[in-house]
């Protein structure tokens, strides 16, 4: 039975919860999460509000990129523990109201997938062509193109003598879309899912699934503009949503590797056409210099306020966005923009708020909405994130880095900054196992931890519940434009949600210092009415059109028209 787009609609006025599974919740002392132990985390997250949870792939997986590499879409790996266990997950969420989305990685597949494994030294096997082969150039990898994890992103078959391509780790080998045999295979995976009752997906790096046939080197970068919303990326996300996911009313979110505005309005067209929504990463690439995301550096605020500003004025009436500030992949928010000592509070609140009033569907990351921080780990033998660990052995050994620089560069930009066990209670390892933790925990669990921030009010949890309610109950956050009203101002990020009944005021600064600013003469701030702010007493300055605020204060203003 086909949904409607209306039907679908609950997710522009939701807020989702990324669990990332391995961190989450151990329910016994193995040292990794599990499904039971999400299962007695449910009641928290009822708590706190959220509308549905994404979990990252818990499939049957040799673990090489954290479950990115999918050996079986059709089994769950033991080591979160059974079918029966997902089965009950699903069923205690629905019963407290909370939808469940799945990660599911199409671009490519573990090498141990069976598919893989029968083509592998076989050009005639019925699997090869679910794959991309290519004959050596000049003896050498058929072409530049570099994998996201560093080196080359094509490995050598010895057997046939030629190369297949992984745009990530080696054990990634890519999918063949061209092959309709390939196609078919993913709509079966995920109408196995959907029969099951599972709510959504969210598609990892979707946008990479069409490659530009040709293969050729690129002479003025590492391939990427090659695979990159490739040339026949939208025809497929078409054919899938058309069969698969519109006949389930499966909710959509396609993880977008360096996109563009214009591919994110046609993915995410309101037309349903494609994707219910898209996450994009450029606001989170404010922090690489030049592009170089592996260097230690402060983050461009200006830069920060252009590129909202262009995704939403760009996207609205056009298309849908997922808006987050954390994941699996990024660094901590608080300690990456805030200050994760002394305003760790006060900046954990004005960066959730100032992303969370935005149009588009707010994803909150496991931890965050208790502000939790980075690590800071000290040694390399703390991290197990294969792209860390790599990046660590290319610019140390081969690039000259030295060994301190490098781990203070890690301990800015590792994927294992977000991946530290979630930090439940104060009690040995923060609650999370009663076994050895597969990832050292974060040192300042004992303060940082979920126990105590339910128990105080003034917590950095009960901030985000309010920010998940005010979604539901002011309508503006959803249908109104966006204008950014101070872009130049250094310190302050101050937008104006607007619709013909309500203007909303979000007002952020994003320092640790006092500052101020001057609002437009033309807004009515005497009608203006504080629907929330991190700091007491800030009544009556909100009439003014002149604000002062203190380090990292944030107010979210309404005015009735």
């Amino acid at each position: 039975m086909t949904t409607t787009n209306q039907e679908m609609s609950w997710w522009k006025t939701a807020t989702i919860y990324q669990i990332y599974p391995k961190s989450f919740c151990d329910s016994g002392d193995k040292g990794t999460g599990d499904l039971q132990g999400i299962i007695s985390k449910l009641d928290y997250l009822q708590h706190l509000g959220v509308d549905a949870i994404w979990l990252t792939p818990v499939y049957q997986s040799p673990m090489v990129d954290n479950g990115y590499d999918i050996s079986d879409y059709y089994a769950i790996n033991p080591e979160f523990g059974t079918m029966a266990d997902f089965d009950a997950l699903l069923t205690q969420a629905h019963e407290r109201g909370i939808r469940v989305i799945m990660d599911i990685v199409v671009n490519h597949t573990s090498t141990e997938h069976h598919w893989f494994q029968s083509a592998l030294g076989d050009k005639n096997s019925p699997y090869r062509d679910y794959y991309i082969w290519k004959d050596p150039l000049d003896g050498g990898v058929p072409n530049n193109w570099q994998s996201k994890f560093g080196g080359s992103a094509w490995a050598l078959d010895e057997n046939t003598g030629q190369y297949y391509l992984h745009l990530f780790a080696k054990e990634q080998a890519d999918l063949n879309w061209e092959n309709p045999g390939v196609r078919e295979e993913v709509k079966q995976v995920i109408r196995f899912w959907a029969e099951k009752g599972v709510d959504g997906f969210r598609l990892d790096v979707i946008n990479l699934i069409s490659k530009q046939q040709d293969f050729c080197s690129d002479d003025i970068g590492d391939g990427r503009r090659f695979y990159t919303d490739g040339p026949r990326v939208h025809e497929y996300l078409q054919e899938i949503s058309a069969e698969v996911f519109q006949q389930y009313g499966s909710v959509t979110v396609g993880e977008m590797s360096s996109t563009t505005l214009e591919h994110c309005q046609r993915y995410s067209s309101l037309d349903g056409k494609e994707l219910s929504m898209v996450f994009n990463f450029h606001h989170l690439k404010v922090d690489y210099p030049n592009g170089e995301k592996w260097t230690k550096a402060p983050f461009d605020f200006l830069q920060l306020k252009q590129i909202f500003n262009h995704w939403q004025t760009g996207l609205n009436g056009k298309g849908w966005g997922a808006i987050f500030w954390c994941n699996h992949d990024q660094p901590r928010i608080v300690s990456r923009l805030g200050d994760d000592q002394r305003y760790r509070v006060e900046s954990a609140k004005m960066l959730a708020a100032s992303v969370h009033m935005l149009q588009g569907t707010p994803y909150v990351y496991q931890g965050e909405e208790i502000g939790m921080t980075n690590p800071g780990y000290r040694h390399i033998e703390q991290y197990r994130d294969v792209e860390s660990t790599n990046m660590y052995q290319i610019m140390v050994q081969q690039q000259g880095v030295s060994h301190e620089e490098m781990m203070a560069i890690l301990a800015q930009k590792s994927r294992d900054n977000s991946r530290t066990p979630m930090q439940w209670d104060g009690s040995e390892n923060a609650g999370f196992t009663r076994g050895k933790p597969w990832l050292d925990v974060a040192s300042n669990y004992p303060e940082v931890n979920a126990q105590a921030a339910v128990a105080d009010l003034g917590s950095v949890f009960y901030f985000y519940k309010r920010l998940i309610e005010l979604r539901k109950q002011v309508a503006v956050i959803t249908d109104g434009d966006y204008l950014d009203l101070l872009p130049e101002h250094k310190q302050v990020f101050a937008y104006l949600r607007r619709n013909a009944k309500q203007q909303l005021i979000c007002i952020n600064n994003y320092y640790g210092v006092d500052t101020e600013c001057v609002l437009p003469s033309d807004l009515a701030m005497q009608q203006a009415k504080c629907l929330l702010s991190n700091y007491q007493n800030v009544a009556s300055a909100m009439a003014s059109h002149h604000q002062i605020l203190r380090p990292y204060e944030t107010r979210i203003l309404l005015i009735e028209c």
